[in-house]
């Protein structure tokens, strides 16, 4: 079977394991149609479910005589507002809103950020980010135990959403008690690769080489802005690196993404580090059988660039088109490298050979 999947490009492809690829069919399916690389998400799932999805990738690679890397990514510090007392709220632009530690559950006027960190850090003027970016928060003023704000751009906001605070260097690790379990999970099952998340510093990668102790890569997610003010040392002190636009896009105006984008990939690229680009690539196809014109657009723009993989997530995680999406990523990528475009503009831009001393 190993010559029948031979690879034809360069360029790897990492697909997210879901309810939607979870069996040994679907699993050998998408590998045949061109995946490189498994990713498991580990803000969800539970261990026993990952070790039974590694076991599956195992088999397939002794079945097949083919390596196949195992990318375990862990949560990071996720920061997120407590719970409301309906359950969810509609905050209007131009209104006042507390974020405070009171547990009590919240309202139209107030939620509890169970995070003293942000409180600490965060200054008048700042904004915080809500539910991936959809709400804007103004802070007007501040308390010991609570943040005063003034609805920029107003939305439904319902429990447990997401918290984004964009002007500020917040004093929490990358790594937190849950993600140090995950890895050593993860490290214990033999993983090749364990995704670094919400670095903003370069003693968070540090921190991650020393619990896994070179037995596995450490494959650093650029997501947060200030992780660009060090971002040569990040890289460096990284075995790879993704530049994850989810969280990177909430956080920067979308203008600014493309640019750092391609910021990141050249850099990574001069420093000899591995480079993947994710999220979103092929979006639609969580529900429709084919991409969008752009999508596909942004999958060439990714490998012309010299990313040395792309990354597909809900497409193949929880998709309606798991296979679909990686025959088509697949034929995108194959067809880039074909270009003899991108065969000169790969081989201008390796690193020039050290002359010997």
């Amino acid at each position: 079977m190993s010559d029948k999947i031979k690879r034809q490009r360069r360029t790897k492809i990492v697909a997210t394991i879901g309810p939607a690829s979870s069996t040994p069919e679907v699993l050998e399916t998408l590998f045949t149609a061109g995946v490189d690389v498994f990713r498991l998400n580990f803000s969800h799932g539970e261990h026993a479910d990952h070790a039974e999805r590694i076991r599956m990738i195992r088999e397939l690679e002794a079945r097949t005589g083919r390596p196949i890397a195992i990318l375990a990514d862990v949560q990071g510090p996720k920061l997120r507002v407590g719970r409301f007392a309906e359950g969810r709220v509609t905050l209007i632009a131009g209104q006042p809103f507390r974020l405070d530690l009171d547990e009590t559950p919240g309202d139209s006027h107030r939620v509890r950020l169970p995070h003293p960190e942000i409180i600490a850090a965060a200054e008048p003027g700042s904004h915080l980010l809500l539910d991936d970016g959809k709400l804007r928060l103004r802070i007007t003023s501040k308390g010991d135990t609570h943040l005063d704000t003034e609805v920029v751009t107003g939305g439904p906001l319902s429990d447990r959403k997401g918290v984004n605070v964009p002007d500020v260097v917040l004093p929490i690790p990358a790594l937190t008690d849950k993600d140090r379990r995950d890895m050593a999970f993860a490290l214990e099952h033999g993983v090749e690769y364990i995704g670094l998340s919400f670095v903003q510093r370069v003693e968070d990668v540090r921190e991650a080489r020393e619990i896994a102790a070179g037995r596995a890569w450490i494959m650093t997610k650029v997501e947060k802005p200030q992780a660009l003010e060090d971002l040569e040392q990040i890289i460096t002190l990284s075995d790879a690196v993704m530049v994850a636009r989810g969280d990177l896009g909430v956080e920067l105006p979308p203008e600014e993404v493309p640019l750092v984008q391609k910021r990141i990939v050249r850099l990574a690229r001069q420093l000899g580090r591995p480079v993947v680009v994710a999220t979103q690539m092929l979006e639609s196809m969580i529900s429709a059988p084919a991409p969008t014109r752009a999508e596909a657009s942004d999958v060439a723009t990714a490998v012309f660039d010299g990313a040395d993989a792309v990354m597909l997530s809900a497409e193949t995680a929880a998709g309606q088109y798991p296979v679909e999406a990686v025959e088509i990523m697949n034929r995108i990528v194959a067809r880039v490298e074909r270009d003899s475009g991108w065969q000169n503009q790969m081989r201008a831009s390796r690193p020039a050979p050290e002359a010997d001393t």
